[in-house]
This record gives C-alpha cells, structure tokens and sequence, in this order.
C-alpha cells in the first residue's frame, strides 16, 4: 500500500465506524438482556402495576382533542409574545418599515385565531 491519500479507504473505515458505533451497544445490551435477565413472562409479571394499586378498567385514556388544540394555540401566542418583546421595548427607534413589519405579523395572528374562533376550535365541548 503506498502512502499517497486514498479516499475510498477513508470513506470505508468511515462508514464502518458509523455502522458499528450504534450497532456494537445495541448489541452489547441485547447479549446483555439475553444472559440476565430472567425470561419468565407470565400473567403476573405482565400485569399492570402502579403504586401498589391495581388498575381497573381500560389503560387507555382517550383525550379530549380540545386539550390539545388548546396546547398548540397556547404555543403558538405565547412564541408571539417572544417576538413582539424587542419589538415593544426598542418601538421608538424602529422604522416605519420595521413597524409595518411587525403589524403585518400581528395581523396574520389575528388572522388565525380569527380562523380558530370562527372554526369553533375555541368552544370546549
């Protein structure tokens, strides 16, 4: 082998090391799991336990959609209120182009919880 650059061997050993890096604990921990722990499944150990308690009825809970679309509207005024900060403390030596700006932003906010409200996505259920 001479000592000039090769790159296809450096590509290999690359992609060699980044196959084995997540593969080589994988396995470790499969090997691992295999040898030690004990395999015994049964009704009890795949019962459900929490607390000491045992569960009565069905384990999944559905949630209400409305929890949800409350969360991502939340989200999404409150990242509002991260952009209208700088905005509000430095207003008197923005630009009219930078005001604009900014009123363009409120006013596409406005617009959707204008759509949201109109939707019926702000009605609890």
């Amino acid at each position: 082998m001479s000592a000039e650059y090769q790159p296809y061997l450096f590509l290999t050993v690359f992609f060699v090391v980044a196959v084995a890096f997540p593969l080589v604990p994988l396995g470790l921990a499969r090997l691992w799991a295999v040898r030690f722990s004990p395999q015994k499944p049964g009704p009890e150990k795949n019962a459900t336990y929490e607390c000491g308690v045992e569960s009565k009825g069905d384990p999944m809970v559905r949630f209400k959609a409305e929890y949800y679309l409350y969360g991502i509207l939340f989200l999404v005024f409150d990242v509002e209120m991260v952009f209208l900060l700088p905005f509000a403390v430095k207003f008197l030596e923005l630009s009219v182009s930078a005001f604009l700006a900014m009123m363009l932003f409120v006013l596409l906010l406005v617009e959707g919880l204008a759509w949201a409200w109109m939707k019926g996505v702000l009605n609890w259920k």
